[in-house]
């Protein structure tokens, strides 16, 4: 009499890298989540403040709730996404390009604002919030510096970077850059998001990791919050 096989031990062969399943999935529920934290913002009064430190941890929490879904779908392993172990000589020249992140976002930043006469100042509440005393910094560092760059570089650089690069290096750092870019609205954050979305996309593309990437968001973060509170400190 033959017996049918046990399903359970038939091996499940998943994908080894996200494709496009994870795209649509990721970008999906981080456009849900984004929607639904602002109409939770808009119906919440807030300090300048404590709405940047919210703000940031929102962010965080988003990045890492559209990768879970992106992550889970088909693939629940998180070396395809990039998740690895990258060398210190990596993680060393990393902080040296979220310093070059910085002055290149600086630079593309004002160009936009001098072509548009965009001068909108969408980070006010960030930045109120690095300036708002030591507690409401450090919780800006914990969030702003280190939460949201581990999201956004899940999402964006692990998944979406990683699956375009079955087009080519080009259209990986490209695209994904763009995509993580437009996310950000029209405003002088967009050219900032592009210059930092396709140093990271090239980064991961070089070390197969996202953490050098992590850090040079995590430095050009902290630099642009951090610097204008120094400045306001020293001409005071």
């Amino acid at each position: 009499m033959n017996q049918s096989p046990v399903l359970a031990d038939t091996p499940v062969e998943r994908p080894s890298r996200p494709g496009w399943p994870e795209i649509l999935a990721g970008l999906a529920a981080y456009a849900v989540l984004y929607a639904a934290v602002i109409v939770c913002l808009d119906h919440a009064a807030l300090s300048a403040a404590v709405e940047g430190i919210v703000g940031f941890v929102l962010s965080a929490a988003i990045g890492l709730g559209a990768f879970a879904v992106a992550a889970l779908l088909r693939i629940r392993r998180l070396v395809p996404f990039g998740v690895r172990p990258a060398s210190r000589r990596s993680l060393l020249a990393a902080v040296g390009f979220g310093l070059l992140a910085w002055l290149l976002s600086a630079l593309a930043s004002g160009l936009y604002q001098s072509l548009t006469g965009d001068h909108q100042n969408i980070q006010a509440g960030y930045q109120a919030a690095a300036a708002g005393g030591l507690l409401p910094y450090l919780a800006t560092a914990v969030f702003g510096f280190v939460a949201t760059p581990i999201g956004e570089e899940l999402i964006f650089r692990g998944v979406l970077a990683n699956a375009l690069s079955r087009y080519g290096t080009w259209v990986s750092v490209l695209a994904s850059a763009t995509v993580f870019a437009l996310v950000h609205g029209l405003n002088p954050v967009l050219p900032v998001a592009f210059v930092v979305g396709a140093i990271n996309a090239l980064l991961l593309r070089r070390t197969g990791s996202i953490w050098p990437g992590v850090i040079v968001h995590g430095v050009n973060n902290a630099l642009a919050m951090s610097v204008p509170v120094i400045v306001a400190l020293v001409s005071s």
